[in-house]
């Protein structure tokens, strides 16, 4: 049972981490780019998932 719980909390832990690099390579103000990476990090699951719905994209670059 601690593996499965271990391996959920990395996986968690990874999402969170594409998250807040994604929400700084956004072309969000600074302001918001603040508030997203504080609901990424106190609400892990929820802030990821409303992230990921609604939150700012990083920048692509045209090829």
């Amino acid at each position: 049972m601690v593996e499965i719980t271990s391996v959920g909390g990395f996986i968690v832990l990874v999402c969170d981490v594409w998250a807040i690099v994604s929400i700084f390579g956004s072309r969000a103000s600074t302001w918001r780019k603040a508030l997203w990476i504080i609901a990424v990090l106190l609400l892990p699951i929820l802030g990821f998932i409303l992230w990921l719905l609604f939150g700012p994209r990083a920048a692509r670059n045209p090829a």
